[in-house]
């Protein structure tokens, strides 16, 4: 959940505590067990909250710490759990550590941070160098970020103290566990060497000095020994540059560290070679080449986190359905595909009333610093064609996932009863979640529905993953085996029709429906007909 653009309860055009917690039986009702918030913390929100100012308050925005115990107390009382966004490998740099650690060199916070007299060549992830030069002390700090977001030095034990007092601060408030903000960096090549790179490339090129580095799971097992041990939660990192050999020394139950990765190899699927902002069209083999590389590689040793998009990435119905005609049905086709895999599936908010991508005309309507960095880089100082950037945008921006949640098909989505901090979708009056509440057919209900079978089939927790028609350009198809009973999942990621035949030891007459998105079979002698986005599960038990 976005806090800021979930329910403005006071009409400043802002989401806040008080309006999640008036939507908390919408939540119930749709049968999530945990709410994961993106950050809730003090900040001067230079990246919307991912530039933490004071860890022990409540951004003012969002309301008091009195708000945010009565949320606790309510989605506890509902069986909903709270999850809160960990960011410790930066801070912001209005936080009092930095501006104790900029006001000269011999300042005891100096080495909380990163501080050098001549910067190496890394690239900020947000464009631009990654070293900001402070005229105070004339030197040079890192920012993998903005540069509002200086890095944390956790070569420092008095930084890493620092950091287990906070979380369990929030725990022993009562809160449910962490997610845990690009937390594969805190562990850097000392020497910080310079590396060969290029524009959108830094991963390639320079991510083994700052991704998974030298002491990274000597830090997460000093955190699992000095916090996460002493509680009863739920942790979850979030890694990009990880494999599945890499997620089992993360995850694995003997390793101490966490429960849970999130992965990008399936969200850089559409990125070219100069990264993020050079799309390309996706192909379902490579989908298929990554899920199955994760599914198989964690079964019995690690746990997988299932996702199609989030704070950071574009509406999932957008990107790899389709939004226009078959938007319902393609949603609910990509829920199918995504609940019946092994993990724990996060539901992005208005994934489940099927919320899309918007196309903003002005890149003044857009609020996300990675946009406006990138921007000023391309259009600015590189002179690039502003239609093909704002064409990028519309695309991959992370501004598609931060439109006002859509409640009501009248003024501001019912969103809000002033301006909204960033422009409503136009298409809330035929989406939005009053119209999908009145209809038993929607997107809603139909979540409503999976989250309900995973909670009553042990074998969607348990059943081994098997891909099936690999080669297959259109139709995604994976068993589920169970000791005693088997899933078939059937996705046709297409508008196309086809035919899709019983693989073995599947039939008519042996399985039954459990979901499908549309209604009745169109049978084949020895299979069924498959139509535009259809996607249809089948249970089968050994015995039969």
């Amino acid at each position: 959940m976005y806090p800021r653009s979930f329910m403005d309860s006071n009409g400043d055009g802002i989401g806040d505590l008080k309006g999640i917690l008036q939507k908390l039986d919408y939540i119930h009702k749709l049968g999530v067990d945990v709410i994961w918030l993106n950050p809730i913390f003090d900040s001067p929100n230079d990246d919307n909250g991912y530039d933490i100012r004071d860890y022990y308050s409540i951004m003012h925005e969002f309301g008091t710490m009195d708000d945010f115990d009565a949320l606790l107390e309510q989605a506890h009382t509902r069986g909903i759990k709270i999850m809160m966004d960990l960011v410790v490998n930066h801070t912001s740099d209005e936080h009092a550590w930095f501006v104790a650690s900029k006001s000269s060199e011999g300042n005891p916070y100096r080495d909380y941070y990163f501080w050098r007299k001549e910067p190496n060549n890394w690239v900020s992830i947000f464009s631009g160098s990654a070293w900001q030069h402070d005229e105070a002390t004339d030197g040079y700090f890192l920012h993998l970020f903005s540069k509002k977001q200086p890095d944390l030095n956790w070569e420092n034990p008095q930084v890493r103290e620092e950091v287990y007092r906070l979380m369990t601060f929030w725990l022993e408030k009562g809160i449910d566990g962490f997610r845990m903000d690009v937390i594969n960096f805190i562990s850097k090549n000392p020497t910080l060497p310079s590396v060969y790179t290029e524009p959108g490339q830094l991963y390639a090129y320079g991510g083994e000095h700052f991704m998974n580095g030298p002491r990274i799971h000597e830090f997460l097992q000093e955190m699992h020994e000095r916090v996460l041990s002493k509680f009863d939660m739920m942790t979850v990192g979030e890694m990009p540059g990880v494999d599945p050999d890499l997620a089992v020394l993360y995850t694995g139950q003997d390793r101490h560290e966490l429960q849970m990765v999130f992965q990008f190899e399936h969200m850089d699927l559409d990125s070219g070679w100069g990264g993020k902002w050079d799309y390309k069209p996706w192909r379902l083999s490579d989908l298929k080449a990554v899920i199955s590389k994760w599914q198989e590689g964690l079964y019995q040793r690690g746990w997988n986190s299932l996702y199609l998009n989030n704070h950071d990435q574009p509406r999932m119905v957008s990107r790899f359905g389709h939004d226009g005609e078959y938007r319902v049905t393609s949603a609910k086709m990509l829920a199918t595909f995504l609940h019946m895999l092994q993990g724990t599936p996060y539901i992005y908010y208005g994934e489940e009333i099927g919320m899309t991508n918007v196309a903003f005309s002005s890149i003044e309507d857009y609020r996300d610093v990675e946009i406006h960095n990138m921007w000023k880089e391309r259009v600015l100082e590189g002179g690039a064609d502003p239609a093909v950037v704002l064409d990028q945008i519309h695309v991959k921006g992370r501004d598609n996932a931060r439109t006002p949640m859509q409640w009501t098909d009248g003024e501001q989505a019912g969103f809000t009863t002033g301006t909204p901090w960033i422009g409503v979708n136009p298409n809330h009056g035929e989406i939005n979640v009053e119209k999908a509440l009145q209809d038993p057919d929607s997107i809603f209900y139909y979540y409503q529905r999976l989250i309900a079978l995973r909670k009553t089939m042990p074998i969607i927790t348990e059943g081994k993953y098997v891909l099936l028609w690999p080669d297959h350009d259109q139709i995604y198809a994976y068993l589920r085996e169970g000791e005693q009973d088997d899933l078939l999942v059937v996705c046709n990621f297409y508008g196309n029709t086809l035919e899709f035949y019983w693989p073995e030891g599947f039939s008519n007459d042996n399985t039954t429906c459990l979901i499908a998105n549309y209604t009745g079979e169109q049978w084949l002698e020895s299979g069924f007909v498959l139509r535009p986005y259809e996607a249809r599960v089948y249970h089968r038990l050994r015995s039969q």
